[in-house]
């Protein structure tokens, strides 16, 4: 897991910061990122994908992470700005965000995906890239945590929804509920659903 990182520190980067997002798919919330910078040779056999660890796990990770790292950052993008720009662009725009937040300048990224960052660091993109390093596997367990916290925020003001399980996934009971209340403020109105009007403050999702 730390194989992308050796490359990077033989090359003579030294401080190698992983990135991943959290919340690509979801109809409601924002998209998170998050960027970990580990100290040379870093090694922790629990951190793993993000996707593959329990919630519990998750969230006792997400403490030794924050312990361990040299510095971890964090960048969101909302329902508006992916809504204005696209998620693809909305996921890239917050892990720059996620990269400025680190109090050390890394000089190396390496990116989850296909896509590379816009901003001029040295990086590279790497394709499943959670299972591949332990920094991005570290940014992806820091971005779902700090998401769904989010979420959970949200779902106090929005209980109706029930963001607290669904975390804003397209769940049968989601769709339901968007149905009888139609769209909240967080919904990403310019996600393409089967039956939705997306010119219309609320959801069509009967079918026609």
């Amino acid at each position: 897991m730390d194989t992308f990182e050796k490359l990077a520190y033989q090359k003579g980067y030294k401080f190698i910061a992983g990135i991943d997002e959290a919340g690509r798919g979801p109809l409601a919330g924002p998209v998170v990122a998050a960027a970990v910078v580990f100290p040379p040779d870093y090694k922790n056999k629990q951190i793993n994908d993000s996707k593959k660890l329990s919630a519990r796990r998750r969230e006792e990770l997400y403490e030794v992470i924050n312990k361990d790292a040299i510095s971890v950052g964090v960048g969101t993008a909302d329902a508006d700005i992916i809504d204005r720009i696209n998620i693809l662009q909305a996921s890239l725009q917050s892990m720059r965000e996620a990269v400025l937040e680190l109090s050390i300048p890394p000089d190396f990224l390496l990116v989850d995906g296909l896509h590379k960052i816009p901003m001029l660091t040295p990086q590279n993109a790497l394709v499943k890239g959670d299972a591949l390093s332990v920094s991005i596997a570290a940014a992806s367990i820091i971005a779902k945590v700090s998401r769904d916290r989010i979420m959970e925020m949200y779902h106090r003001q929005f209980p109706q929804y029930n963001f607290l399980q669904n975390k804003g996934y397209g769940t049968k009971e989601h769709r339901a509920a968007l149905l009888e209340f139609g769209m909240c403020k967080i919904h990403r109105r310019s996600f393409h659903l089967k039956n939705v009007d997306r010119n219309q403050t609320s959801l069509d999702l009967s079918k026609k």
